[in-house]
C-alpha cells in the first residue's frame, strides 16, 4: 500500500517556495544571491499593533478563541469594509482565518463538487488552481495577454462561464503583475455576472492598500451593489501592514457560505492565533496614514525597476497600478545563447539563467500560467534593487544570437 494519497497527484510544490529554497542553498554555499521572488514588505510591523500584541499577552488572551474569529476582530472588519469599501456587513457575514490562504481554501471546500468550474484569469496567484482541485473542483483558466493589461475583459467572462461555472476569482491589483481593475471594468465584469446567476465571485483584495499613480481601488460587492450576495470579499493584514506572519485573512460574504466556512475550519485548524487577532483590531482601527509613505517608497522601487527592465535589450515591463510587482516579458531573449552555450527557449531557461549567471532569483510567468515573462517583487530595499537590476541588466546583455 503507497504512503501518499492520489489526491497530492493535483497538488504542485510552490514555484515561489522553490525558488527561496535554491536560493537559499546557494547563499549557504556561499554565493551571493539577491532574491527579487517573495512577496514580503520588508518594512516592520507598526508600532500600535505590537503593543496591542504584548498587551494581549499580558492580559492573557492567549486561550481558544471563537473558531472563525473573536467578536471584537470581526466588528473591526465589519467597520473596515464600511468605512473603507462601502460594504454592509454583519459579524455573522465575517469569517477569520489562518491567513488569506486558508479563507481562500475554506470557501472552495465548502462549495465545490467534482466538475464545478472555477474562472481563474491568467496569470493568476500560484495557488488558485491548486486550491480548486484540492476542494474537488475544475479550474478553467482564461489568458490575458499584457495588451489587455493581464486583465479578463467581459468578452472572455461570457465565454468563459457554462452550466458548470460555480465561481469566478478576481484579484486586484495582483499578483503577479499588479494590474488593477478599474470602476468601469468591473461594472462591465459585473453585468455579465447579473446574466449568470449560478455564478459567485471571489474577489481577492490582499494588494489593497498599495496603489500607484492616482490609481482608485474599486471592488465588486462595493461596485455593483446587486451582487452582494454574490461575492465572497476577501482580505487581510498581511501586506499593508507588514504582517505576512502574524497570519490573519479575513473575508466577508453570504451568511450561509460564512457558516459552512466555519464548520470547515473547526476540523482543521480551529481559531487563529488570539493573539494574532488582537493585533489585526489594532491594525484595522488604527492610523493608516504610514501607509501613503510606504507607497511613495514602493513607488520609487517600483519606477526604479521599470526604468531598467524597459532599457534592457530583450525585455519589456508593464507600468502596474498596485501591489510590489512587476512583470516583465523576456520573450525577447529566447534564442539567444549564454556565455555557457545554451540556448534559452523558455522563461524557466531564463530565469535559470539570471539565478546561475546574475545570482538574482525571479519566478517564472509559467508558474503563474502565463508563459514568457518572469516576477519580481520590489518589496525590499532600493540599494538591493538597485544591485539586482545591474546584474540582470549585466547578464542579459552578456547573451549572443545564435
Amino acid at each position: 500500500m503507497q504512503l501518499l494519497g492520489n489526491l497530492l497527484k493535483a497538488v504542485k510544490p510552490s514555484p515561489t517556495l522553490a525558488i527561496t529554497r535554491k536560493a537559499a542553498e546557494l547563499r549557504r554555499n556561499g554565493v551571493d544571491i539577491i532574491s527579487l521572488s517573495t512577496g514580503e514588505p520588508d518594512f516592520p510591523t507598526p508600532d500600535h499593533i505590537n503593543a496591542a500584541a504584548k498587551a494581549a499577552i499580558d492580559a492573557g488572551q492567549t486561550r481558544y478563541t471563537d473558531v472563525d474569529g473573536t467578536p471584537e476582530l470581526k466588528a473591526a472588519i465589519v467597520r473596515k469594509f464600511q468605512r473603507e469599501n462601502g460594504i454592509t456587513y454583519t459579524t455573522d457575514e465575517i469569517s477569520v482565518g489562518t491567513g488569506g490562504k486558508q479563507v481562500l481554501i475554506n470557501a472552495l471546500q465548502a462549495t465545490l463538487n467534482p466538475g464545478d468550474e472555477v474562472i481563474i484569469p491568467a496569470p493568476y496567484w500560484v495557488s488558485y488552481p491548486d486550491m480548486v482541485r484540492l476542494a474537488g473542483g475544475t479550474p478553467v483558466e482564461v489568458p490575458c495577454a499584457a495588451h489587455q493589461h493581464f486583465k479578463i475583459t467581459a468578452e472572455q467572462l461570457e465565454q468563459a462561464i457554462t452550466p458548470r461555472t460555480k465561481w469566478l476569482i478576481l484579484n486586484s491589483p495582483s499578483n503577479p503583475t499588479g494590474a488593477g481593475y478599474s470602476a468601469t471594468e468591473l461594472d462591465r465584469l459585473g453585468a455579465v455576472l447579473l446574466e449568470h446567476p449560478q455564478v459567485y465571485v471571489l474577489t481577492d483584495d490582499m494588494y489593497e492598500h498599495l496603489s500607484y499613480d492616482g490609481w482608485v481601488f474599486s471592488t465588486l460587492a462595493s461596485q455593483v451593489p446587486a451582487l452582494h450576495d454574490r461575492v465572497l470579499t476577501v482580505n487581510g493584514v498581511s501586506k499593508a501592514y507588514s504582517m505576512t506572519g502574524w497570519r490573519i485573512g479575513y473575508a466577508g460574504g453570504p451568511k450561509p457560505l460564512i457558516a459552512a466556512m466555519a464548520t470547515i475550519q473547526s476540523q482543521t485548524t480551529s481559531n487563529p492565533c488570539a493573539i494574532s487577532q488582537a493585533a489585526a483590531v489594532a491594525a484595522l482601527d488604527g492610523p493608516i496614514d504610514f501607509l501613503s509613505e510606504r507607497n511613495e517608497v514602493f513607488r520609487q522601487r517600483r519606477d526604479l525597476c521599470l526604468d531598467a527592465f524597459n532599457t534592457t535589450p530583450g525585455l519589456v515591463c508593464r507600468r502596474p497600478e498596485g501591489a510590489f510587482y512587476l512583470f516583465p516579458s523576456c520573450s525577447g531573449l529566447f534564442g539567444r545563447k549564454t556565455p555557457a552555450g545554451e540556448v534559452l527557449t523558455n522563461d524557466v531557461d531564463v530565469c535559470r539563467y539570471l539565478l546561475e549567471a546574475a545570482q538574482v532569483a525571479v519566478v517564472p510567468g509559467s508558474a503563474f500560467g502565463l508563459e514568457g515573462y518572469f516576477r519580481i517583487s520590489f518589496a525590499t530595499s532600493t540599494a538591493t534593487l538597485e544591485h539586482a537590476c545591474k546584474r540582470i541588466t549585466s547578464a542579459c546583455l552578456a547573451l549572443t544570437a545564435q
